[in-house]
């Protein structure tokens, strides 16, 4: 993470929409330098997700919510260029996997589209969720809506599906750029995190603990080597 030429590729203004940023002062900004200052100090990331004493379950979730999105726009946006309507006709991770959009409003039933063209529709679609005051109210004392894990469970779930197109289908680019340390230390906060508080269902992370997971990376971002369905380690 303190590599220089990572700092350098992560730091790129490539990112899709602007960052989401908690206002100092804020329990949300304090709980995000508390996650942050987690896992700078190396914690075990299975305990830098666990919910701190004392703080509630929503400001906590929503404020990894965010983070994710900004981290994973980033991740996309480094190796966007490579994923174009012509390389990735079809959003997947590899043949068994494949993406389709729906939406409220122009796709009400689930389309197949390119890959940069979901990519573009989801990094939309979260920012009005995460925007949305009602959703993911900021100031102290207002209370989350009732259907605020279920729109962060759905969130989270399309999030994962990016991790997934990039391991399996731009991998090499990643491992070009120097940044798999990186992409995999985001990628394993993201899934102890899920996993925490039972955020994503199991089937939904089977594309890289099974098939073109195995035969792409050959080794599990989570550490171990992979065999057929499941991941040791």
């Amino acid at each position: 993470m303190s590599n220089p030429f990572l700092k350098q590729v992560f730091n790129k203004d490539k990112t899709f929409r602007p960052k989401r940023k908690f206002e100092p002062g804020t329990q949300r900004f304090e709980l995000h330098k508390k996650a942050q200052a987690s896992l700078n100090a190396g914690l075990d990331l299975k305990l830098a997700v666990q919910l701190p004493p004392g703080e509630e379950l929503g400001d906590w979730v929503a404020v990894h919510v965010v983070d994710f999105f900004n981290r994973i726009n980033l991740i996309y946006g480094t190796i966007s260029d490579g994923c174009t309507e012509q390389s990735c006709p079809v959003m997947s991770g590899g043949p068994k996997y494949e993406y389709r959009w729906q939406d409220e409003h122009q796709f009400r039933k689930p389309t197949a589209l390119s890959a940069p063209r979901y990519m573009d529709l989801l990094m939309d679609w979260i920012e009005v969720q995460i925007n949305n005051e009602e959703l993911f109210p900021t100031h102290v004392g207002t209370p989350f809506p009732k259907n605020f894990l279920q729109v962060v469970r759905k969130i989270l779930s399309r999030l994962f599906r990016v991790f997934v197109h990039v391991y399996i289908h731009h991998f090499d680019l990643v491992a070009h750029m120097g940044s798999e340390a990186h992409v995999n230390t985001c990628y394993k906060h993201f899934y102890h995190f899920v996993r925490e508080f039972g955020l994503i269902d199991t089937k939904e992370l089977e594309p890289l603990v099974s098939g073109e997971g195995r035969s792409v990376l050959g080794r599990h971002p989570l550490g171990g080597q992979l065999r057929g369905p499941e991941w040791a380690g």
